[in-house]
């Protein structure tokens, strides 16, 4: 008999293990289903190109097709001059200014005020831009003269007049460059200096 109680206790102690055995089995399966899905979203992301870098000649290469874009959007021409770009920044340009050594002072139409404005323009471009500027400065001139010589008092009431009458300067000074040197460039119109009398 005291076999028969041993036999019990033995087939007791065999039993918890077996129990064990269908939890490690389930924990394995549940383990190996979470590494198969993660082996596949890291596949498919692998794949996909998530993971590479992007070298610095496909940057280089996107900055040349957006300039080319900019240009034949400005009406560039092979000849005309090209952007400057921050050593930093691949993608950002460089931004340089001139400022135009005369005033320009005209009357407002039918007042007897005066306008008198220094002007400066930025350019994303070279210095040809610059050197444009300086070489048709006289053209230039009398076309900013003839666009600031419209403006009447009503105009000048007006919140906004400087940053129109800035958008209509850098108009025609482009407009002035294309006639001369078929590439405008000119980004951006500044005073530095705006007085009424």
């Amino acid at each position: 008999m005291a076999e028969a109680a041993a036999v019990p206790t033995e087939e007791a102690v065999e039993g918890e293990p077996k129990k064990k055995k269908p939890i490690l089995l389930i924990l394995v399966i549940v383990l190996s289903v979470i590494i198969l899905i993660m082996s596949v979203m890291f596949g498919t992301l692998y794949f996909s190109g998530y993971f590479e870098h992007k070298s610095e000649a496909a940057a280089h290469e996107k900055v040349d097709e957006l300039e080319k874009e900019a240009e034949n959007a400005h009406g560039a021409t092979p000849e005309g001059p090209s952007k400057v770009k921050k050593e930093a920044e691949a993608t950002r340009f460089e931004n340089t200014y001139l400022e135009i050594d005369k005033e320009f002072m005209t009357n407002i139409t039918s007042s007897k005020k005066i306008m008198v404005v220094k002007v400066a323009v930025m350019t994303h471009y070279d210095s040809r831009v610059f050197d444009n500027v300086k070489k048709h400065e006289f053209a230039i001139r009398s076309a900013v003269l003839d666009v600031m010589r419209q403006s009447t008092e009503a105009d000048v009431a007006k919140p906004d007049f400087r940053v129109e009458l800035a958008s209509k300067i850098k108009v025609v000074m482009n407009e002035m460059l294309m006639k001369y040197e078929d590439f405008g460039g000119i980004e951006d119109v500044f005073f530095t200096s705006f007085v009424m009398q």
